[in-house]
């Protein structure tokens, strides 16, 4: 298990792209829309590691309803797995509950499941394999 990135909530994604080109010194490698979450992404490079801005599409995304709560800022922390179902089993059995055991297709070619905050200390835990 590795950090695979970090998904930072943002109200206005072409802003948020600006600032981080010029903090980082380069563009986002990736930009799409994940229309199952109603959410537009765009991740940037960070060593072994990734940045992730999120943004709503749709106004009822759980990200709007996120950002109608909270400011802007770190939305969650993903860890990359070999086998997500191997791993889903492993915290299940450990007490940890998801939101979602069902892996979906989520962003940057990833298949992804979430865990509840409420077992994780309040923190947005996402779970994401390469799909193969």
């Amino acid at each position: 298990m590795k950090i695979e990135h970090l998904g930072i909530a943002v109200k206005d994604l072409g802003l948020s792209n600006d600032l981080f080109e010029k903090l980082l010194g380069k563009a986002p490698y990736k930009e799409e829309v994940v229309e199952s979450e109603g959410v537009k992404t765009s991740f940037f490079e960070v060593g072994e590691s990734k940045i992730e801005l999120v943004g709503s599409e749709k106004n009822d995304s759980a990200i709007e309803k996120y950002l109608e709560k909270n400011r802007e800022g770190i939305h969650h922390i993903a860890f990359g797995v070999d086998n997500i179902e191997e791993e889903i089993e492993r915290l299940k059995n450990q007490g940890f509950t998801f939101i979602n055991e069902t892996p979906k297709l989520g962003a940057d070619n990833k298949r992804i499941v979430f865990l509840h905050p409420k077992t994780t200390n309040g923190v947005l835990v996402e779970l994401c394999e390469d799909v193969k």
